[in-house]
C-alpha cells in the first residue's frame, strides 16, 4: 500500500477566522497535516491555541460568523476508497452529504458531554438515532446495539441507563455515554477532544484502553486532542504541537520526546511535573500566556515568550515549516541552534 493510499484525511492550509467587531480573529491560521489509516495523531498545546477549533472545522460545525478556508480532503467514505476525495470545506454545513459523514465516517467525542447531549431526550434515544441513521434502521436492533455499547464502555446496568436522561447520569457516566455514541457507528475517523478531562485516573485508563482497542480491532484512525503529554506519549503515533493557530512542530511521538526542535515544544516538556525535580521549590512553567489571535505583529507568535528569540530575526517575518529531519517538521528559524549538543532536547 502506497503512502497516498494510507492517507484517510488531509488538511491543506486550513484557516478558521471569525469576524469580530474589533477585527478578524485568526483562530486557526494555515494548519496542514494528514491522518493515516489505523494511526493516531495527537494534537497538543495550551488552551486557546486552536486545537478544538481545528476539530470543529473537520466536523464543519463552526458558527455562522466563522470563515473556513483551505482544504479538508476525505479519502474514504463508509470505509471505501473514493475515486476523488471529498472536500469538507466546500460542503453545505447543514446539507445531507456532511450529515452522512458526521457520526458515520467521522465521529467526535466532545469535551463537555452535558452540552453535547440534548437534555430533553434520553441518552438511549440519542445513541439509537445515530445508529439508525448510519448502521441499523430497525429500532429494536438499534436499541440492542446501544445497550451493548453502553455496557462496553463500563456503564453498569445499561438496560436501565439507556432510558435515563443526561442529568440523571454522573459526569463520568455522561462522558462514557458520549464515547459509546461516538463508537456505535464504527467510524473510520474518531476525533477525541479532551475525552478524559472529567474522569478520575482509573476511569481515564479504561477509556484510553477502549479507544486503543477500537484502533486495534477496526483500524480506526484517531485525532486525539489533549493538554496531557503523558497521554500523548501513550496514545499517539504522530504529534502536532499547536500554538496561536499554527502547528509549530510535527513529527513522530518518539521524535517529539527525544529530539524536540521548537522552543515551545521544549518548554512544554520541561513543564511536565516530575517527582523530586523542581527549581527553587517551584515547577517550571512557560512565562506569559498565549496572545489574543487578533491584529498580531509580524514574526513568530512565540517570540515574546521564547528564551532563544533573536531580535531582528524572529520578530520581523513569518516563519514557514521546514523539514529538519525526514518526517520531522518545525516552524522556527533557530531550530539548528536548539538542536546543537547541550541545547534543548539533547541536553
Amino acid at each position: 500500500m502506497s503512502i497516498e493510499q494510507d492517507v484517510i484525511l488531509r488538511l491543506n492550509d486550513v484557516k478558521v477566522h471569525f469576524k469580530m467587531d474589533e477585527g478578524l480573529l485568526k483562530a486557526v491560521d494555515g494548519v496542514s497535516f494528514e491522518i493515516k489509516k489505523g494511526k493516531t495523531l495527537g494534537i497538543v498545546g495550551e488552551s486557546g491555541c486552536g486545537k478544538s477549533v481545528t476539530s470543529n472545522a473537520i466536523f464543519n460545525i463552526l458558527p455562522k460568523y466563522g470563515l473556513l478556508g483551505g482544504e479538508i480532503l476525505l479519502y474514504e467514505k463508509d470505509r471505501k476508497r473514493l475515486e476523488r476525495p471529498i472536500d469538507i470545506v466546500k460542503l453545505n454545513p447543514t446539507g445531507p452529504e456532511i450529515r452522512s459523514i458526521r457520526g458515520g465516517n467521522i465521529a467526535m467525542i466532545f469535551q463537555e458531554p452535558m452540552k453535547a447531549f440534548s437534555p430533553i431526550h434520553t441518552v438511549g434515544n440519542q445513541i439509537i438515532e445515530a445508529i439508525q441513521l448510519h448502521v441499523e434502521p430497525d429500532a429494536k436492533k438499534a436499541r440492542d446495539i446501544a445497550i451493548s455499547m453502553l455496557r462496553s464502555v463500563g456503564i453498569a446496568n445499561p438496560e436501565q441507563r439507556v432510558d435515563e436522561y443526561p442529568h440523571q447520569l454522573s459526569g463520568g457516566m455522561r462522558q462514557r455515554a458520549m464515547i459509546a455514541m461516538a463508537l456505535s457507528c464504527n467510524p473510520s475517523i474518531l476525533i477525541a477532544d479532551e475525552p478524559t478531562t472529567a474522569l478520575d485516573v482509573t476511569v481515564q485508563a479504561q477509556v484510553l484502553e477502549l479507544i486503543n482497542n477500537l484502533k486495534r480491532d477496526f483500524g480506526t484512525s484517531i485525532i486525539f486532542i489533549t493538554h496531557d503529554l503523558g497521554v500523548i506519549a501513550e496514545m499517539s503515533d504522530d504529534v502536532a504541537v499547536m500554538y496561536l493557530g499554527k502547528i509549530m512542530e510535527y513529527c513522530t511521538v518518539d521524535e517529539l520526546f527525544y529530539r524536540p526542535l521548537h522552543p515551545y515544544t521544549q518548554a512544554l516538556l520541561k513543564s511536565i511535573p516530575t517527582p523530586g525535580k523542581t527549581r527553587k521549590g517551584r515547577f517550571e512553567s512557560i512565562a506569559g500566556t498565549v496572545p489574543y489571535p487578533m491584529n498580531l505583529p509580524e514574526g513568530c507568535g512565540f517570540f515574546s515568550r521564547c528564551d532563544y528569540a533573536a531580535e531582528g530575526v524572529c520578530d520581523q517575518s513569518g516563519t514557514d515549516m521546514v523539514e529538519a529531519y525526514p518526517g520531522h517538521f518545525v516552524r522556527c528559524t533557530r531550530h539548528e541552534v536548539l538542536d546543537a549538543p547541550g541545547q534543548g532536547g539533547n541536553a
